[in-house]
């Protein structure tokens, strides 16, 4: 992997962690587009580039982080039901993230559930930003669906966060909120694994770098820019997308191009 491939997939990576549109179908497009071949540095670097997006929620809600141990325990409570499974089911999800059939199935279908949630969930007086122990529970339970890659994790949360009635953007930032200690588990993880079977070397630690770099930069902007968007507009754009997505992924199946799986 060369310089130019790791910033355009921190690109993608940054534009669409914290959207619900799936970042693992970008990266699919995007690496296939480039002819990244899919090796376990890439694959790592997929994942390893998530901490610099973690960064940028930080970042942006420092003040949040510092606020009280009520937020960090309710933090955990939500990470629990995806750490636990992920763990149990570590070698299955592995084994969906190779089939591209899954990926843009779930890319689809999420967008069918997307267009309708505007209508499912109206935004009401009652609508509050107040989070309980028992909603960090159930928007956590929410996010083992993401385990099914292509369903997306911001997806899944956020609108685990609307069944409890929270406000969009209240449901939106504890979904962002909630990203910090999964993504920061899988990451730790995964580059734990790579070192003691790989290692690392001068060649690949720069491109990590340059790659996190890049994918804070502009998680933050996403993130700033999605929050507005939210706020006005709803998912229903991000419903037609995902659908156009899905099926743009399953046509190049069809049409035999080789799609790497990161």
């Amino acid at each position: 992997m060369n310089y130019f491939e790791a910033i355009i997939l921190a690109i993608v990576e940054g534009l669409t962690e914290y959207l619900p549109v799936s970042s693992t179908g970008h990266m699919i497009i995007a690496s296939s587009i480039m002819g990244i071949q899919a090796d376990e540095f890439v694959k790592l670097f997929t994942v390893a580039i998530q901490f610099g997006a973690i960064l940028s929620v930080v970042v942006l809600y420092w003040k949040r982080f510092f606020q009280s141990l009520d937020f960090y325990f309710k933090l955990l409570v939500g990470f629990l039901p995806a750490a636990i499974l992920g763990f149990l089911l570590n070698d299955y999800i592995d084994a969906m993230l190779e089939n591209v059939i899954v990926v843009a199935a779930s890319l689809m279908v999420g967008g069918i559930i997307l267009l309708f949630v505007d209508t499912w969930f109206k935004q009401e007086e009652k609508d509050t930003q107040e989070l309980t122990y028992l909603k960090s529970f159930i928007i956590g339970c929410f996010q083992v669906i993401a385990m099914i890659p292509g369903v997306s994790r911001s997806a899944a949360t956020i609108i685990g966060g609307l069944s409890q009635h929270l406000n969009r953007k209240a449901a939106a930032e504890f979904s962002f909120f909630l990203a910090v200690p999964t993504m920061a588990a899988a990451t730790g993880y995964k580059m734990l694994k790579y070192h003691l079977e790989f290692g690392f070397t001068t060649e690949n630690l720069p491109v990590l770098l340059v790659g996190n770099i890049v994918a804070f930069i502009v998680a933050m902007v996403a993130i700033k820019g999605f929050i507005n968007y939210l706020s006005k507009h709803g998912f229903k754009v991000f419903g037609w997308y995902r659908i156009v997505l899905g099926a743009a992924i399953l046509l190049l199946y069809a049409l035999g191009y080789e799609l790497q799986i990161m």
